[in-house]
């Protein structure tokens, strides 16, 4: 009884990583695409040249 408790908890352990890996992927290319998009959609700084899109 013991090895198959021990099983199913190291499935669901390895499915519920494998499901928070596969989000974090996600997040990464939504976040690599806005990150992509503000070199190209810059404003315009003073004196008509390409300002920073971000304020660090």
């Amino acid at each position: 009884m013991v090895p198959l408790l021990v099983v199913l908890l190291l499935a669901l352990l390895l499915f519920g990583a494998g499901f928070a890996l596969k989000a974090l992927w996600w997040i990464a290319v939504i976040v690599l695409a806005v990150w992509l998009l503000g070199f190209v959609i810059r404003p315009a700084a003073s004196g008509g040249r390409r300002g920073r899109w971000y304020r660090w």
